[in-house]
């Protein structure tokens, strides 16, 4: 393992007056459990969808699976050293749900539960505060065969697991965050199908998204009776400000509907208690079966809202002919930005600012009592030519000019309190497999081998002189 090198330059950043980032502010990185634990038959863990997903062929770029990942599960104190390295102060992780309860119900399988126990004390003896996820997406497969999130009964489910892991961890834990991005979880993998469970109808998705939303508000009760009277709840959505191509009409028309769709989904009924005005008349679906109740449960007072940002959209309109003549209707397409834009290996526009604006538009309109960037980072190609060093001057410049954009919104009066750089270490992408690097950390897949980037270098040190200011 490499150390780092603090004498590396840092990059302007103001650290002063309004800018300058409190004493206590989370400096993070975070991780998920199926892209990173591996470990995917031991210790009596069941089967997850993406278990079962990545073994579909031509589901995942390159046959790829979760089977070993970053073996971060046999790994884990190496990584937790690496984490203390770098001067992290917060480590965001996720639980596998079907570590824990193998058939997404029942008895829980404790020898699962002992490994976040051992992470959670050996991220505390490092003094790293941890972070917990409980829902990063790996849905026990036993309860797909049940309809999954289309079943209001997964919801209950959920909500029994997450007081089995808070009876467990909730005197040592102090963020819990219920579900990540559940828009993913809905669109992707019910409406568009490139994600686990890879199905394709919009109803479903709108069904999976409102059982999400109630999962979500079922557990928080359960997890304010096991955990400390410390302990601050909240969920993470991924948050992308849509901006217009164009003044026309039809293209500010359409970008209120996409951010409608993108943001306002899962925003109004967490903050407002209702879901946005014509957001199952305009994709032409049937509302979901919400139930008496069911928007008071979803609207139950969160501590903090996790934030998710990695780039913006552009969209213009775009009338399509639908063979009624001469009538059109409005649909949208996406932009490219102006030459000499920049683009990660994603193919996501490097646009600093849409953090500072998505932050102040959630401030503004949502108000919640904190905020904590969960996720932001960029995949880019990275080479390794075996030695302790790996060069990646685009993401430093990320992370760098969305650190910025991060203290512009605070200087703003947005409340942020954490960073979490995504990620620790590359990891399984996805449908993209290990095609796409995300991480601070080189991992050198068929070695295991961990090598701190430029970016993860240069990270450290910024945390570093952060921490000097205080002392000062």
């Amino acid at each position: 393992m490499s150390k780092i090198d603090n004498t590396q330059p840092i990059p302007l950043i103001e650290t002063q007056g309004d800018f300058a980032f409190p004493a206590d502010f989370l400096w993070g990185a975070a991780t998920a459990a199926y892209q990173i634990e591996g470990a995917a038959r031991e210790d009596g863990r069941g089967l997850s969808i993406w278990d079962w997903f990545s073994a579909v062929p031509e589901k995942v770029l390159g046959g790829d699976n979760g089977d070993v990942a970053t073996d971060h599960y046999h790994r884990m104190p190496e990584d937790v050293a690496l984490m203390a390295e770098l001067g992290l102060n917060a480590y965001r992780f996720s639980v596998a749900w079907p570590r824990i309860l193998p058939q997404g119900t029942g008895d829980i399988n404790e020898c699962g539960l002992d490994f976040y126990d051992r992470l959670v004390d050996t991220l505390l003896a490092r003094g790293i505060t941890p972070f917990v996820t409980l829902y990063h997406w790996d849905l026990p497969l036993a309860l797909h065969l049940k309809d999954g999130w289309l079943n209001r009964d997964t919801a209950f489910a959920f909500a029994d697991y997450a007081e089995g892991v808070a009876r467990r961890l909730g005197d040592r834990v102090d963020y819990w965050t219920t579900l990540n991005e559940p828009w993913c979880s809905a669109y992707l993998g019910y409406e568009i199908g490139v994600h686990a469970p890879g199905m394709h109808s919009k109803q479903a998705a709108c069904i999976a998204a409102h059982h999400l939303l109630l999962a979500h508000g079922l557990a928080l009760p359960r997890l304010r009776a096991h955990t400390r009277k410390s302990a601050r709840l909240g969920i993470t959505l991924n948050l992308t400000p849509i901006y217009a191509a164009n003044d026309d009409p039809e293209t500010l028309r359409v970008v209120e509907w996409v951010d409608k769709m993108s943001n306002r989904w899962f925003l109004d009924p967490i903050f407002r208690g209702s879901y946005p005005e014509g957001l199952f008349i305009d994709p032409g679906v049937t509302p979901p079966p919400v139930q008496d109740g069911d928007l008071t449960i979803i609207a139950t007072p969160i501590d903090f809202l996790g934030v998710n940002n990695y780039s913006r959209a552009l969209i213009r309109a775009r009338a399509k002919d639908n063979g009624a003549g001469d009538s059109k209707t409005m649909s949208y397409e996406h932009v490219g930005a102006a030459p000499g834009s920049q683009y990660t290996a994603m193919g996501w526009e490097v646009y600093p600012q849409a953090l500072t604006d998505v932050l102040v538009r959630v401030h503004r309109d949502y108000a919640p009592r904190a905020i904590i960037v969960t996720e932001n980072g960029a995949a880019f190609t990275d080479r390794w030519d075996g030695s302790d060093y790996v060069s990646d001057p685009q993401r430093l410049r990320y992370i760098s000019e969305h650190l910025q954009s991060l203290s512009r919104a605070r200087a703003q009066g947005v409340p942020v309190q954490g960073y979490f750089v995504w990620s620790l270490l590359d990891n399984f992408e996805w449908a993209e497999g290990y095609s796409k690097r995300f991480g601070i950390v080189y991992v050198d897949y068929p070695t295991q081998r961990r090598i701190i980037k430029d970016s993860g270098r240069w990270y450290a040190a910024f945390i570093a002189a952060q921490r000097r200011q205080w002392r000062l």
